[in-house]
């Protein structure tokens, strides 16, 4: 008999709330799934090329191919499923929350050269989820949050127009050729707010995943 797991992916543009809003789903389902719960995130500093991808998205390197990329987070990402997020899901109702996944890669990794199918083929071994949450926020909303950061710009935050854009084509192409859960949600409110209509959201998966 197949274990009940659940895998949920949080995405957004960067100042969008998405690590906070995640980090508090894990504080809030720990109650219900005691033990059961863990949060990750993308690049995965312990998994394969981590901190080779960190040093580039903090700009400590800067001569790179940009294809590079592209291969260095598909290693990062199977090395991280490999280790962690599989072996976790195969317990009985365990869940697994990720801040980013591979529809980062879709918006991040493309090029007009290197299309999203190219991408999706190095990421063929990657894990599906059950859910991935699209926080969407406004560019003012990011760049208040990015400001209240007092932290370095990394190489991609900004661009906020074309980014949402790049988002919001990558989800298309997901659900049209994968089928994939994909709810989009308003994150200009509170952190509160967000939280509430993502735990609405993976109750749509069933009861056994109300996370109250």
């Amino acid at each position: 008999m197949q274990k009940k797991s659940l895998f949920i992916v949080i995405e957004g543009l960067d100042g969008s709330g998405k690590t906070t809003v995640a980090k508090r789903i894990l504080e809030v389902a720990s109650r219900e799934f005691i033990g059961k719960i863990k949060f990750t995130y993308e690049p995965n500093n312990p998994s394969a090329a981590g901190e080779f991808i960190r040093d580039i998205l903090m700009k400590k390197i800067t001569q790179f191919h940009p294809r590079v990329l592209a291969y260095a987070f598909a290693t990062n990402r199977l090395d991280h499923n490999y280790r962690l997020i599989n072996p976790w899901l195969e317990k009985d109702k365990h869940i697994v929350v990720s801040d980013r996944y591979y529809l980062s890669s879709l918006v991040y990794q493309t090029a007009e050269d290197f299309p999203f199918e190219r991408v999706m083929e190095l990421n063929e071994l990657a894990r599906k989820p059950d859910l991935i949450f699209f926080v969407n926020v406004t560019n003012e909303t990011c760049y208040q949050r990015l400001n209240k950061r007092n932290q370095p710009r990394e190489l991609f935050e900004g661009r906020f127009d074309e980014t949402r854009e790049k988002f919001l084509n990558a989800i298309d192409f997901l659900r049209t050729t994968r089928d994939e859960n994909i709810i989009e949600i308003d994150g200009n409110g509170t952190v509160e707010e967000t939280l509430a209509q993502i735990i609405s959201g993976i109750k749509t998966l069933g009861e056994e995943w109300d996370l109250g």
